[in-house]
């Protein structure tokens, strides 16, 4: 093999044993061994376990930095839906390496892996905003966008110790998820009230997001539904917006 063709072939091999096994757990014997070379060939191509695993560690990264790119058309709802079931699927391939990933460079003392995997979560974190259409979010929705990523992976995490919960109901709950953070930030902030409203509007009757609200509906006692029917407490947004509307000298003291 060439130069470049033999250290992909180690990243490769190093990225399937690192996917089934903890870094820790993992050795340059073991590498060379799957890789039909020998120890000291290994180390003709990489100094050491450290820079194997943070090239391994940077492919990961960028094929699950590219499960997050998705076409925006149509609901919002759906684009994410998507999104979450490459997600799992990158999850679900690489099980045990996802974990050593998500931990970054901490098994094995790498600061270079875990900027990689800040990367990561950045590269989604502006991915979900480019489905939104907002280029600088306030800091009540940037919130709302990290948080969610952070609940994706604690999700994920979670899932793979036993799988207890079938993947499907996951990748539709954090839909879910999404639109409950937006929610509660838009009763108090006018930026993410008027993205929550664009992305409602946008949903079809069958969408997630209407089932989500059926659902949510059902569950309140009918003489909470009636209250809210006819008595509304404004949020701040709404508060602010009735306040843009109403003259100056009608506002000021007398």
């Amino acid at each position: 093999m060439g130069v470049e063709e033999r250290r992909q072939q180690l990243i490769s091999v190093a990225l399937e044993l690192f996917s089934r096994r903890s870094p820790e757990h993992v050795s340059i014997d073991d590498i060379a061994h799957a890789a039909g070379i020998s120890r000291p060939l290994v180390y003709h191509y990489f100094p050491g376990k450290h820079s194997l695993y943070e090239a391994a560690v940077r492919r990961a990264a960028d094929e699950l930095s590219a499960r997050f790119v998705e076409a925006p058309e149509g609901p919002l709802s759906r684009r994410l839906l998507r999104v979450m079931r490459r997600y799992f699927d990158f999850v679900d391939e690489h099980g045990p390496g996802f974990s050593a990933l998500l931990r970054g460079g901490t098994a094995v003392g790498s600061p270079q892996a875990n900027a990689v995997i800040d990367e990561v979560r950045q590269a989604a974190y502006e991915q979900v905003l480019t489905h939104l259409g907002i280029a600088r979010p306030g800091p009540r929705l940037a919130l709302v966008v990290h948080s969610w990523v952070g609940l994706a992976e604690t999700t994920a995490l979670t899932w793979l110790d036993g799988r207890r919960i079938p993947r499907a109901e996951l990748e539709q709950q954090l839909v879910h998820n999404f639109a409950t953070l937006a929610a509660v930030t838009a009763v108090q902030d006018a930026e993410t009230a008027a993205v929550v409203r664009r992305v409602l509007a946008q949903e079809p009757a069958d969408g997630p997001l209407r089932e989500l609200a059926a659902a949510v509906a059902g569950l309140l006692p009918r003489d909470a539904l009636d209250g809210a029917a006819t008595t509304h407490a404004p949020g701040a947004a709404e508060t602010g917006a009735a306040a843009e509307e109403t003259p100056a000298d009608a506002r000021a003291p007398s």
